[in-house]
């Protein structure tokens, strides 16, 4: 078959993806910018890309006329506290006019289950998405899924945060409400299932794991297959707001993130229907078990992709090609450049920056840097990186979002995505003299941002030139 895939470069659709080019279909890809699909070469090599911002009216049908199938995993609620659900609805009717004018017999698309009669504004954005794609001219699947527990899902980094940050917590009143997690490798079998299976034509499921748990339970179990224990009271004088910060700051996610959860986890989510779990006689795994799981993706280093990389966790929604054209005049520079013995050793320690590896040097101050950014409002250190040595243009990489990464080219470009008066760029290459270059260039905003600079080169002196010499120390190389 024939298959469009939206979201492609999101949590799920980067998991269904190889899934689905193992099972023998073709597909074609829609992203808003085509440089940020995280896939490697082989990959690439077997898909069509076509770019496309579902925001924006349609102006040409760029999608393929022979398409037989496609699946709607777009949303929005990461990117606004206010607007998203007019976001969501708007996305839905554009991709309609797209799909109406193709061969498509099925569209399957991935909600959240909407069973309580009041819903949260999440929930009921989902509910209208659904409304809107059964007006379109194809058959419509809708699976509603519970929380999706799996390596690098929100859920998962969240309650793993929580979990081994404070084994302590004074937690809100909503950590009481029940709710029905599922493996995030069920919600790919149920995806991949319905494929094609007319039984599942013009209908909504919901698909949840076997376990009805309150939060608080979900973050004891989740201890309990971690081997420790945690301690957790609710108090009543948590309002939305709070625990959005509560979440924040001990989190990795962004506030509008936070605060869109929050709204959320005051409403019981629990499945009513095992319908599709009998038609495709799929048996889901328990909650311990999708823990057990996602553990075993992180310990053999195959987490194919993290919510934490999107775009909207960051400073900025714009292409990134818009700021890969580092800037040479107005700016300011810490240019430092050293002789290496070995060009390839030395770009593996370059590739492996950031995260559990560090920045080579003072990593004590960047986690100050970090913490400082975060009370400002900016993401700080909370996101990591989703690989421990694979890097991708579009990935985030602590508070820095990676620009461009090619490893024939020697060179590795990042753009600063924490709080600052003015645009950051830090650049790695080495040249055909074996000699790596390092570049920080900074766009300052007005006096502020020269002051900000010239307030911090003292720091810099020490930080980039031990940075740069611990990256090309000869007893690594």
């Amino acid at each position: 078959m024939k298959i469009l895939l939206t979201g492609a470069n999101g949590y799920i659709g980067m998991r269904l993806l190889p899934q689905l080019l193992e099972m023998g279909h073709e597909i074609v890809c829609a992203v808003r910018d085509e440089s940020r699909l995280s896939v490697d070469k082989e990959i690439r090599s077997n898909i069509q890309i076509i770019e496309i911002d579902f925001l924006e009216e349609p102006k040409e049908n760029i999608v393929p006329k022979d398409i037989d199938a496609a699946y709607f995993l777009i949303h929005s609620m990461s990117s606004s506290t206010q607007d998203f659900d007019d976001m969501e609805a708007k996305t839905a009717i554009n991709f309609n006019k797209y799909v109406n004018n193709t061969n498509s017999k099925q569209v399957i698309y991935l909600s959240g289950i909407v069973n309580d009669e009041k819903l949260s504004k999440h929930l009921q954005s989902r509910k209208n998405v659904e409304d809107i794609l059964y007006q379109g001219k194809y058959n419509l699947t809708v699976l509603r899924a519970g929380i999706i527990v799996g390596s690098g899902s929100s859920s998962f980094e969240i309650i793993r945060d929580l979990c081994e940050k404070l084994p302590v917590m004074i937690t809100p009143k909503w950590v009481l409400t029940k709710t029905q997690p599922i493996a995030i490798r069920d919600v790919i079998a149920f995806l991949t299932g319905v494929l094609g299976h007319e039984k599942t034509y013009n209908d909504s499921f919901d698909i949840a794991g076997p376990n009805v748990l309150t939060y608080k339970d979900m973050l004891h179990k989740y201890a309990e297959v971690r081997g420790f224990k945690n301690w957790i009271w609710t108090v009543p004088v948590m309002t939305p707001k709070l625990s959005s910060y509560w979440l924040y700051f001990v989190t990795s996610t962004s506030y509008k993130l936070a605060l869109n959860l929050v709204d959320s986890m005051k409403i019981e989510v629990i499945a009513k229907d095992t319908r599709l779990q009998e038609i495709l006689g799929i048996e889901p795994h328990t909650y311990k078990e999708a823990i057990d799981l996602a553990f075993k993706k992180i310990e053999q280093n195959l987490v194919i992709s993290s919510w934490k990389d999107s775009m909207i966790s960051g400073r900025f929604l714009e292409n990134l090609e818009k700021h890969i054209q580092v800037p040479k005049y107005g700016v300011l520079k810490d240019y430092k450049q050293i002789k290496v013995k070995n060009p390839e050793k030395v770009l593996e320690r370059i590739w492996r920056i950031g995260g559990e590896t560090g920045w080579y040097y003072g990593n004590w101050l960047w986690k100050i840097r970090g913490f400082l950014d975060k009370l400002w409002g900016g993401v700080g250190l909370r996101r990591g990186r989703t690989h421990p040595d694979k890097i991708f243009a579009g990935d985030a990489l602590d508070f820095w979002r990676v620009l461009l990464a090619d490893k024939n080219a020697k060179r590795l470009l990042l753009f600063a995505e924490m709080k600052l008066p003015g645009e950051a760029w830090l650049e790695f290459k080495i040249d055909e003299n074996n000699i790596l270059h390092q570049t920080a260039t900074f766009r300052p905003r007005g006096l502020r941002g020269r002051l900000y600079w010239y307030s911090i080169v003292p720091f810099h002196y020490f930080i980039f030139g031990g940075m740069i010499s611990n990256i090309a120390k000869t007893d690594h190389n």
